[in-house]
């Protein structure tokens, strides 16, 4: 009786751990900026690394590899369309 009631939660741990698996095997500097972004909201990569106190190469190493695991997106941003606004996929 254990078995079949471990198996639905087991299940359920699987698909919740799915969408955070990419993040845990993202390096440091790409759950860094993960985490400014999800606590200030959409920045540039500039101010990405202002908060973050990363060098812009750094920053713009993490954007990449979150971007490839569909975590981040980015905007043109409306105050200078030279920048980019980055945000947490919802």
């Amino acid at each position: 009786m254990s078995a079949t009631e471990s198996e639905p939660e087991l299940e359920g741990e699987t698909a919740d751990s799915d969408s955070s698996t990419s993040l845990t095997e993202l390096p440091p500097s790409s759950k860094l900026v993960y985490k400014v972004l999800e606590y200030e909201g959409s920045m540039t990569q500039e101010e990405i690394a202002t908060e973050s106190r990363l060098c812009p190469r750094t920053v713009r190493y993490g954007i990449g590899k979150l971007e490839n695991e569909d975590l981040v997106t980015s905007r043109i941003s409306l105050e200078d369309a030279r920048q980019s606004k980055y945000r947490i996929v919802d």
